[in-house]
């Protein structure tokens, strides 16, 4: 495992972290706490320090976990990520599925969430606090952004953040938060497959001068680049990729055939999309979907595997630029995908670099 150091800090977080959301909130397979701690600290065990979780990801559970895994002077060995901004307090049980529950950034509302998350978490401070999925609202409260200043003066964390979506997109939100805000980090949806509008998000942190570092989910598109997936893949009826239209699935094979170059007997090609995210210097973490034991081990030995060539790399950016030879679907963004000119402007240019 190789190690990246957040900008301004002492923090080495591992280039592949552990996101709890597929091990706490149902939407991957169900998992007892016993289950999900025992993959938790198999991560820990291949190298992986940076565990990723939300106060809303099952009203609490996965903060709970992450203290059951690493309770006590084990806390010192982790790297610990959360989310505020859901008020699943109020809306918890009204949740169906993946569809969204009111948020409730307030002031008070926020500083209640982070005392509440840190009691879960059973430490006295959050290494990476971020705003849960933000809108443009939230980017441009001052009141908000002046309280996350309190809690971090108050050490109730020590580096801060945002998370866009839920789904693809929220260009609008990320762009303007990184040019106003300049967030130290930011999540986001991103991958070989799906790289608008990640790309672009990195792009306008590397033109304002921000200090902003991605933290990367998703990064295998739903499974989809872990090459395993055929045509006549079924998932089971709560799985998550269920919400996917099945001209993804369909598609996306005949991609990963397209890119069976990337494969070696010394690297998978979960590796090389890992690899793929790591090549640009402002990824400080990739997040895959972990369910198991094996994912996990395969993952964290990316390291380890030849790195892409230039000409791989060529090969990717040409089959993405002719879309694989399919006829392009129209992408399903979210949020607002407008940007002010000036970012317009920023975005152009470095392309023309």
């Amino acid at each position: 495992m190789k190690y990246r150091t957040l900008q301004g800090s002492d923090l080495k977080i591992s280039e592949v972290g552990f996101g709890l959301w597929t091990v706490s909130t149902g939407w991957w397979g169900t998992y007892t706490d016993e289950e999900a701690v025992a993959l938790m600290r198999h991560a820990l065990e291949q190298g992986i320090n940076l565990f990723d979780a939300a106060d809303t990801y099952s009203n609490g559970r996965s903060e709970e976990l992450i203290a059951k895994a690493f309770p006590g002077s084990e806390r010192s060995n982790v790297i610990i990520a959360t989310k505020v901004g859901y008020d699943f307090l109020n809306h918890g049980d009204g949740r169906r599925g993946q569809k969204e529950i009111p948020q409730n950034f307030s002031p008070e509302a926020i500083r209640h969430a982070v005392e509440s998350a840190l009691r879960r978490l059973g430490t006295d401070h959050i290494d990476i606090l971020q705003l849960h999925n933000i809108r443009e609202d939230q980017v441009n409260d001052d009141a908000l952004w002046e309280v996350m200043e309190d809690l971090r003066s108050e050490g109730k964390f020590r580096h801060g953040g945002i998370a866009l979506g839920p789904a693809i997109g929220w260009l609008g939100e990320g762009g303007t938060a990184i040019a106003r805000r300049k967030p130290e980090v930011v999540q986001h949806i991103y991958n070989l497959l799906e790289q608008h509008p990640g790309s672009d998000l990195h792009k306008i942190a590397e033109a304002t001068g921000a200090p902003t570092r991605f933290l990367i989910r998703v990064p295998h598109s739903s499974g989809m680049l872990e090459g395993k997936y055929t045509a006549e893949t079924v998932f089971p009826p709560n799985d998550h990729r269920n919400h996917r239209p099945r001209s993804w699935l369909l598609n996306g094979v005949k991609k990963i055939e397209q890119l069976r170059f990337l494969e070696r007997p010394n690297r998978t090609m979960g590796q090389a999309a890992i690899q793929w995210l790591l090549e640009d210097p402002r990824t400080l973490s990739v997040l895959p979907n972990i369910y198991n034991a094996e994912q996990i081990s395969e993952f964290a030995a990316t390291s380890e595997c030849p790195p892409l060539q230039p000409d791989e790399l060529q090969r990717i950016k040409e089959l993405v630029s002719e879309h694989f030879g399919l006829e392009p679907e129209e992408p399903k963004q979210k949020g607002d995908m407008t940007l002010p000119a000036e970012l317009e402007a920023m975005i152009s240019g470095s392309e023309k670099e």
